[in-house]
Parts: C-alpha cells; sequence; structure tokens
C-alpha cells in the first residue's frame, strides 16, 4: 500500500479519455460492452482502494485496533501520503455508498412511478392518450416482460412504417436490457468522478445498439433512420415526466442527428494508421485495467499482511 494503492485512484483518468477515443472504432453492442466493463471494472477497483485506506484509518485508532488484537503503533511501513490519505478516505468511501444508494433508490422509484403511470397492460405495447409526443421502454418487473409505452400524440406523428421502427427500436431496448447498462453505468459513475465522462458515450451506444437492431428488424436503414429522427423531432419538447428520468431510455436520448447519419452512412471505415492507433491504445488500456485491478488486490493483501504482523508482534512477549 505504500505506492500501489494509487493506481486505481489514478487509472481512470488515462482510461477515461482512451475508452472515449477507442469505443466510437467498435461496433454499438461491443462499445456498449466495453464502456460498461470499463466502468464497472475501474470504479470496482478505485472502491477497494479507498476502503483499504479507509480500513487502514480506522486500524490506527486505538480502540479499532485493540479490538483487532494489537497496538496502532505496529501498524508501520506506510508511506506519509497514505498516512494523509486515510482520513479522507474514511470521509469519501461513506459518501460514495450513499451516492450509490440514492441512485438505485432514485433508479427504482422511478421506473416504479412509470409502472403505476402505465397501470396493468394487456400486451407489448402501452398507448396513452396524452397530447405530447413521446415513446419510451418500460423494464417489466422481475421475471416479466417489459412494455413499449407511446403517446398517441407520437403515433400521430409517425406513418405506419416509421411506427413498426419506433416499436423495433424500443422492442431491443427492452431484449437486451439496456436500462440495467445504464443503472450499472450510473452506479460506477458515483463512485469515481472521472467516471461521469463515459455515462454520455455509453447512452449513445445504447441507443445505435436499438438502432441497428431495429434497421435490421424492419429491413431498410432509412426507414429505421426517418423514423428515429422524426419521432426525436416529435419529441424534443415533450412535457412527459418520462423524458426527463434517467432511468428511462427515452426516444429523443443521443445525438440524433449523429445516429441518423451512421443509419444512412454507416460507420466511416477507419485509416490503417487509425487503426494502428487505436490498437496501441486498447493494448495500452488492457495493460491499464490489469494493473488496476493487480495492485487494488495487493493493497488488501498488504494491508491483511501488516495486521497479521501487528498482531504477532503485539502477542510477543
Amino acid at each position: 500500500m505504500i505506492y500501489g494503492v494509487w493506481l486505481p485512484l489514478l487509472a481512470p483518468l488515462f482510461a477515461v479519455p482512451v475508452l472515449r477515443h477507442v469505443t466510437p472504432g467498435l461496433s454499438p453492442r461491443r462499445a456498449a460492452w466495453a464502456l460498461l466493463a470499463g466502468m464497472v471494472l475501474l470504479a470496482a477497483c478505485s472502491t477497494v482502494a479507498v476502503g483499504s485506506l479507509a480500513a487502514f484509518g480506522l486500524l490506527r485508532v486505538e480502540a479499532v485496533a485493540a479490538v483487532a488484537g494489537f497496538h496502532p503503533r505496529w501498524m508501520s511501513g506506510y508511506s506519509a501520503p497514505a498516512l494523509w490519505a486515510a482520513p479522507l478516505a474514511l470521509a469519501a468511501l461513506p459518501v460514495g455508498l450513499t451516492r450509490v444508494a440514492r441512485v438505485m433508490s432514485r433508479h427504482h422509484r422511478e421506473v416504479r412511478a412509470e409502472r403505476r403511470a402505465v397501470g396493468p397492460a394487456g400486451g407489448e405495447l402501452s398507448v396513452r392518450p396524452d397530447d405530447f409526443p413521446y415513446a419510451y421502454a418500460l423494464p417489466g418487473r422481475r421475471g416479466a416482460a417489459g412494455h413499449i409505452v407511446v403517446s398517441s400524440a407520437m403515433l400521430r406523428s409517425l406513418p405506419p412504417g416509421e411506427r413498426e421502427a419506433l416499436f423495433a427500436h424500443e422492442r431491443a431496448h427492452l431484449a437486451c436490457r439496456h436500462h440495467r447498462f445504464l443503472a450499472a453505468g450510473q452506479i460506477a459513475a458515483r463512485l469515481h468522478p472521472a467516471l461521469l465522462g463515459l455515462r454520455g458515450p455509453l447512452a449513445y451506444a445504447l441507443e445505435r445498439w436499438a438502432d441497428e437492431d431495429a434497421a435490421r428488424a424492419v429491413g431498410d436503414r432509412a426507414l429505421a433512420a426517418r423514423a428515429i429522427g422524426r419521432a426525436a423531432l416529435a419529441a424534443h419538447d415533450s412535457r412527459s415526466p418520462a423524458a426527463r428520468r434517467g432511468a428511462i431510455l427515452a426516444t429523443a436520448g443521443g445525438a440524433v442527428p449523429r445516429r441518423v447519419r451512421a443509419l444512412i452512412d454507416g460507420e466511416p471505415a477507419p485509416s490503417i494508421r487509425r487503426r494502428c492507433w487505436r490498437a496501441a491504445l486498447a493494448a495500452a488500456l488492457v495493460c491499464c485495467f490489469v494493473g488496476s485491478a493487480a495492485t487494488a488486490a495487493d493493497a488488501v493483501e498488504d494491508l491483511h499482511l501488516h495486521v497479521r504482523l501487528a498482531q504477532d508482534h503485539d502477542a510477543a512477549p
């Protein structure tokens, strides 16, 4: 813990901009998985590092050390920054965990509020009589299928073919459990401030994933692009509460012009130089992930070793 504990805390400062640069070259599905995996891993490693520092700070309290069976003076071998950072970690850890609990509570509350607003639906599609155009994927309860919630105003704003593309887009959100990706990303971002910069790319990748699935379902990329563009324009000024909820994947999510252009023109093929550069960055990113996980585990092992040494030293005659 002398030096290694700092790598998991600093790794997101390198990994976040690299992920933002590398993932656009991947397919939307792979980009979403890469972003989520990176966010969860970095958040977990940084939380373990903060927890190790916080535990070290607690073990320097005489009452806590007495319960562990040694005197605080035997907890030696730590650098001066670790001694100063331990009290900060003791304060930061409960704050981070409280923020996670608040995100989970808000996510559950928002989804439950939308379920109550929709009421019992007889099938996959729930049409709400509303003058404001909106459409979103509402996840179902555990073990139950979700619902596509659409307003009557949205249905009036789209021709039949584009309606089917819109339904296919929302159906992809439900089938792929994109609300879980969104929730996990929000939780990870609360554990390390640097990860806040990946929430936008993750939401965009999820929307592009659903766009591609919708285009395959209707068999017409131009039709899917028109449906997404028209629906997003219609829902832009919607006053629906669901459009403002962080737990709901609404129609106007993501950078809509960029999504429409990607459907019509496809993603541009990168040059050989760019592909090599991205491959090098991806390799550096993997090394960063491995190093972060290894040093976080080493911090825990180092703390355990020092506790055992302190206990043995205190027990010695």
